[in-house]
């Protein structure tokens, strides 16, 4: 990963903000600031990369308004005049990082091509700023980055004869998977840094063998045994994005298909 987290995981939520005055600042119709007072030194983008950049290198825990003024060389006081406080702060990150995605183009593509390309974006985004793998989104900031992301990943079902209600709801299920795959592999990759997993297993194997009666637990013993030497490991991240990738898939295409028949079917 290229960010650093500090390896608490944060329970943040988008939309817990002043919603008014969340949403000017989105979509640009926030007053601009007063004539009386000294001017800004400042913009708002320069605001947000280095809140994002902060958020990237030490965690969401470590972005605090003070923190966020010490980094721009300011007080305070000074950031208020940009937004209203942190909460508004990381629904303009968020939507900041949704407009930024790469928007891969699928047309023509299978639907199943076109789905892995937009969990693959998803990925891309929780892998390269894990703190927004913390973040929950049941209020999202609804700015023109989030509509725009939202309208490119519907897209992805053109043509499949959903109801509008079912497209949203398998786009909701591919990207809880996604996130919360993120989520484990981002908490495997701060266990790493205390060691490999092999070093983790050498450490506590003699342990284990004294209190671990593979008689008594013989499905967990077995498959634990064959899953740990498949993967070199307790988790191969790698392989449980694909493998859940596509058992996710698999079952959207069932939906996909009862669809296709429901759209064909003569009346009554």
């Amino acid at each position: 990963m290229t960010g650093r987290e500090d390896g608490r995981v944060t329970e943040e939520r988008s939309g817990a903000g002043d919603p008014a005055r969340t949403l000017a600042l989105l979509w640009g119709k926030a007053a601009t600031a007063p004539r009386r007072g000294p001017t800004r030194q400042l913009t708002l983008a320069t605001v947000l990369d280095t809140a994002m950049a902060l958020a990237d290198r030490s965690g969401l825990t470590a972005l605090t308004m003070r923190e966020l003024a010490r980094e721009l060389g300011v007080v305070p006081m000074t950031l208020y005049t940009y937004v209203p406080g942190k909460a508004e702060l990381l629904d303009l990150m968020l939507d900041t990082l949704y407009q930024r995605m790469p928007r891969t183009d699928t047309t023509g593509a299978p639907w199943r091509a076109r789905l892995t390309a937009v969990a693959g974006e998803n990925r891309e985004l929780f892998t390269t700023h894990p703190w927004a793998v913390g973040v929950s989104t049941s209020r999202p900031p609804l700015g023109p980055g989030l509509m725009a992301k939202y309208e490119h990943e519907l897209s992805a079902f053109d043509g499949l004869a959903l109801s509008d209600v079912e497209r949203d709801d398998c786009l909701t299920y591919l990207l809880s998977f996604v996130q919360a795959n993120a989520r484990q592999a981002h908490q495997h990759s701060l266990a790493a840094r205390e060691g490999t997993d092999e070093q983790w297993w050498t450490r506590i194997a003699p342990l284990l063998a004294e209190v671990l009666d593979p008689h008594r637990y013989p499905l967990a013993s077995r498959v634990g045994t064959a899953a740990g030497e498949a993967h070199g490991g307790t988790l191969d991240p790698e392989h449980a994005y694909h493998f859940g990738l596509a058992r996710v898939l698999d079952g959207l295409a069932v939906l996909i298909a009862t669809a296709a028949t429901r759209a064909t079917a003569p009346d009554g």
